[in-house]
Parts: C-alpha cells; sequence; structure tokens
C-alpha cells in the first residue's frame, strides 16, 4: 500500500537534494540499480548513468528552488505505483562569458515510478513528459 503523504514527502526529499546540490551518494538508496531516468537532454540507466548526468546539471545549474505541485497516485500494482509528478523548477544559468545569469522557470509534467524495497521507497523509472515554461525564463 501507497499512501499520498509518503510519496508526497518522498518527491518532496527528492528534490530538496537536488536543490542542495546534496552528495551524488545521497541518492543512491533512492534509486533501483536498474533506475531508468528520461530527461529532456538524455536517457540514462543505473546509478552510473544517473551520476553521469546529475555531475553535469550540477554544474550548469545553481540557486535552485523545486517547489512540488503534484504528486498523484496514478496506479498501484503490487509493490509499485505510478505517480504524476508537477514540479515548478527554477534555477539560474551562466553562459560564459556573458556578464550576468539568466533564469529559468517552468513547470515540468513528470511520470514515476516508485517500488517499495524493504521499508523504503525506491525510483523505478523517472520520466519528464514536458515542461511549460513561465513569462520571462530563459529556455533549455
Amino acid at each position: 500500500m501507497f499512501t499520498h503523504p509518503e510519496i508526497w514527502s518522498f518527491a518532496s526529499a527528492w528534490y530538496q537534494l537536488l536543490d542542495i546540490h546534496a552528495p551524488l551518494e545521497c541518492f543512491r538508496p533512492l534509486l533501483t540499480d536498474d533506475v531508468q531516468l528520461v530527461f529532456p537532454e538524455a536517457t540514462v540507466t543505473g546509478f552510473d548513468g544517473y551520476a553521469e548526468w546529475y555531475n553535469k546539471v550540477v554544474n550548469i545549474f545553481f540557486d535552485e528552488v523545486h517547489t512540488l505541485k503534484v504528486a498523484d497516485i496514478e496506479s498501484v500494482d503490487d509493490d509499485e505505483c505510478t505517480v504524476h509528478v508537477v514540479v515548478n523548477w527554477q534555477a539560474s544559468v551562466w553562459d560564459p562569458p556573458a556578464a550576468t545569469s539568466t533564469r529559468l522557470m517552468m513547470d515540468a509534467d513528470q511520470t514515476w515510478r516508485i517500488r517499495r524495497l524493504d521499508d523504503r521507497l525506491v525510483v523505478v523509472q523517472y520520466v519528464v513528459n514536458g515542461m511549460t515554461y513561465m513569462p520571462g525564463s530563459c529556455k533549455l
């Protein structure tokens, strides 16, 4: 059984780690060994694939703020559930040698598959379905 509060808490904790550019190892217990993550710029699998992606993006984006808007359980199948996630993501980007940074502001629509493994939740699949840019946002 999955509950909305535990899914919300799990997703919120995930985004908090992204916001603070947490050490990569903080993500290992949150991912299955064969996790698949589909981002607009890349599809990666496993922790090594995630690590490669993560190490790139933490060197591109800063002053990040993720605000969870939706984390709704869409379906449950034994020890897994499918969750519709919408997060407002804002981040600054500096493109050298520009004199100033630009701001990225969007809602990212996502689908997550989450599994209960022992007594914890882990991401099996993470797919960014699309993004809706806010007025004044730069583009990826």
